[in-house]
């Protein structure tokens, strides 16, 4: 029998190495950034799916370690999931603080390659681009020139360009409608930027009312 997508995987069927350890990658539920890898055993697992934290074998002292019991930094599970060899952990989790003990948000801070061809888009590396121009002025820059001129102008701009979203999608011209959500999206992150609000606090927003949405699905069909 061929499994679904959605079919429950048991614990006993994962594969832990000779060790009695699987590898975990942990990942953040709302910006889906990889936090950690780390490792669990049979007993961790367990007691990660009781308790919904993050659970991990120490390697080094030969014990087990309930992330956050000493910092402070939980791990909320949100799921568990394996791959197709049974022998590797996803889980995705919401944080109660940094992953890394150095302090960072996540393990993997240090760049080793990047490719100047195939870099992936991403609305957090247009941010930190948009917060340079904040902080390192660059002349000739529009960016730059929008923080130079300061939160009114920023505002006017935002006012303006949803104004020619409107006018696009009223004209129900999809081409056009696209490259105007686009200029409004960046004049946001603009906006953001100058008030100190991250694209991981507008994800994490979305994804609260996400979960509230989804409970008022789940009352309407059981009333």
């Amino acid at each position: 029998m061929k499994e679904g997508k959605d079919t429950m995987i048991q614990p006993e069927e994962l594969k832990f190495d000779s060790k009695g350890l699987i590898p975990a990658v942990v990942t953040d539920a709302v910006t889906k950034r990889v936090l950690m890898v780390a490792y669990m055993n049979r007993e961790s697992l367990k007691i990660s799916m009781e308790k919904e934290l993050c659970c991990f074998y120490s390697r080094s002292r030969n014990e087990l370690w309930l992330k956050g019991e000493t910092s402070g930094n939980y791990q909320h599970i949100v799921s568990i999931t394996t791959d197709c060899d049974r022998d590797t952990l996803l889980i995705s989790v919401i944080p109660d603080g940094p992953a890394c003990h150095l302090g960072t948000e996540s393990c993997f801070e240090y760049p080793v390659f990047e490719s100047e061809s195939n870099g992936a888009f991403s609305m957090e590396a247009l941010m930190e681009l948009i917060k340079g121009r904040k902080t390192d002025p660059k002349e000739g820059s529009y960016t730059t020139y929008l923080f130079q001129k300061g939160l009114d102008k920023i505002l006017k701009k935002v006012g303006e360009e949803s104004t020619e979203v409107i006018i696009a999608a009223k004209a129900q011209d999809r081409k056009e409608t696209v490259y105007e959500i686009a200029d409004l999206a960046y004049h946001v992150l603009v906006l953001m930027a100058e008030a100190g609000i991250e694209v991981k606090d507008i994800l994490k927003e979305l994804a609260g009312r996400h979960v509230i949405d989804h409970k008022i699905k789940q009352e309407k069909m059981t009333s």
